[in-house]
């Protein structure tokens, strides 16, 4: 099969919640390697305080590189670990780059992206995840379809939290203070020397305020 289209909307990738409550689901990526290897404790330790339950996406690579962290945070019901990936690669068949980086060229290494990352997971947690991110977020329709024969739902977003880290607090705060009903906000957890933990610390307040709760993706139904 020969892919026709590139990018983060493609069919099969789901942007929403499939729900008309007020609900947000907070979903933070942890991308490792010469993409932040961090911990933005900052972030993670105001969810704990506020009870706040969020989705984490996870990356091999930042495991490998913190790994007592990681278990901290599997072992903490309010946060549900997801698949980010082997090597945080946008998932191609024909290697097509996403923001600078090479995507897997062929169906062998999109497996590996993802079920190499989720077989660690599931070793790790004792639980295999449900859901997988790309580097980048980007993908092709042959991709998706690999994705959905190996079992995972593919979770995209509908609101750009901080757009790989580089929002300042302001653009952070303005971006998720007015995510709509059945937003999936994408944001980082591993900059902790970014604005992100700022920006989401000031928005909190302001969705509560106006009657938003906050979900994992695995307790809602997600939608194109």
């Amino acid at each position: 099969m020969i892919p026709t289209k590139w990018g983060e909307r493609v069919p099969g990738v789901k942007t929403r919640l499939h729900t008309k409550d007020k609900v947000v689901a907070l979903t933070f990526d942890a991308c490792g390697g010469k993409e932040g290897s961090g911990y933005d404790e900052k972030l993670i330790q105001y969810l704990i305080q506020e009870q706040i339950p969020a989705t984490l996406f996870i990356n091999a690579r930042w495991i490998a590189a913190n790994p007592s962290t990681f278990q901290d945070l599997a072992s903490n019901s309010l946060f549900e670990i997801e698949n980010h990936g082997t090597e945080h690669r946008p998932l191609s068949v024909a290697g097509k780059l996403a923001y600078g980086i090479a995507g897997t060229k062929n169906v062998k290494e999109v497996i590996h992206e993802m079920n190499d990352n989720a077989d660690q997971l599931e070793k790790l947690t004792g639980k295999r995840p449900l859901f997988f991110r790309s580097g980048t977020a980007f993908y092709d329709e042959v991709a998706v379809s690999v994705a959905h024969d190996l079992g995972f739902e593919l979770a995209g977003y509908s609101v750009l939290g901080d757009a790989g880290a580089t929002y300042n607090t302001e653009q952070v705060y303005n971006a998720i203070s007015k995510a709509p009903s059945g937003s999936i906000v994408l944001a980082h957890m591993n900059h902790p020397e970014k604005d992100t933990a700022e920006g989401v610390i000031k928005a909190i307040p302001q969705l509560r305020k106006l009657g938003y709760s906050f979900v994992q993706l695995a307790s809602m139904e997600l939608s194109d």
